[in-house]
């Protein structure tokens, strides 16, 4: 069991597994782009690249009506506040998206970092999300952190410890988000399903299924969509 436990520990942080992803390719011009700031969830560490949340929001956009084009994800397995910073100075990234979203602060969480610290190197993150979107905090978006105390590795782990940590770090985002009137969206419910459907978790027993990203994507979809317009 302990190894079994160092193994999902590593996923979790792990600097190298699934690193971002370039911009992908468009021939309309006029199409809107999509930013994706983030760390293993964002990327979509255990499910395939047409599972990850931005891939299928992009898609249900699309569904909607919406010309977007795929979306460029900055996000790596492992990636703290910090550590998503630093990756974003070597970046090179335009000012001149449409939508960014920004999902990040788990790993904070799990290496023991304080609510306090997180906060500080939260918002600088904020600050460039906007940037990314032409300074139009409109455009902006975050998601909260899940709760991966509900799945068959973090039950391991001290679960309740960790839905109290987690409930914490969120609700500093959401303070940040609503003074700034920035739109938040609140997943960690969701999350906490894990347990009782085991379909929601990733063959890892760690990060969401395709099937729980699809179920983010539902509860977000039509703010997002006018958000985008």
């Amino acid at each position: 069991m302990k190894s079994i436990l160092i193994i999902f520990a590593t996923i979790l942080m792990a600097q190298c597994t699934k690193k971002s992803v370039p911009a992908a390719t468009e021939t309309s011009e006029t199409a809107i782009k999509y930013l994706a700031l983030g760390d293993s969830y964002t990327i979509g560490e255990s499910v395939s690249s047409g599972e990850r949340w931005p891939v299928q929001l992009t898609e249900q956009l699309k569904n909607k009506g919406l010309e977007i084009s795929s979306p460029q994800i900055v996000a790596q397995t492992g990636w703290t506040t910090d550590e998503l910073n630093q990756a974003l100075n070597g970046a090179q990234l335009p000012n001149d998206f449409d939508l960014v979203s920004l999902l990040i602060g788990v790993n904070n969480q799990f290496r023991g970092r304080s609510v306090t610290d997180f906060k500080r190197e939260f918002e600088p993150l904020l600050d460039r999300a906007i940037a990314f979107a032409g300074g139009n905090k409109s455009k902006v978006f975050v998601v909260s952190i899940p709760d991966y105390g509900f799945t068959p590795f973090g039950q391991g782990r001290n679960p309740e410890k960790i839905a109290k940590e987690i409930d914490e770090y969120n609700q500093v985002q959401k303070d940040i988000c609503t003074s700034r009137n920035i739109a938040f969206f609140d997943i960690t419910p969701i999350s906490r399903e894990g347990l009782k459907d085991p379909e929601l978790v990733a063959g890892d027993g760690l990060h969401p299924s395709g099937k729980m990203y699809g179920q983010w994507v539902e509860l977000m979809l039509n703010d997002v969509l006018t958000l985008a317009k």
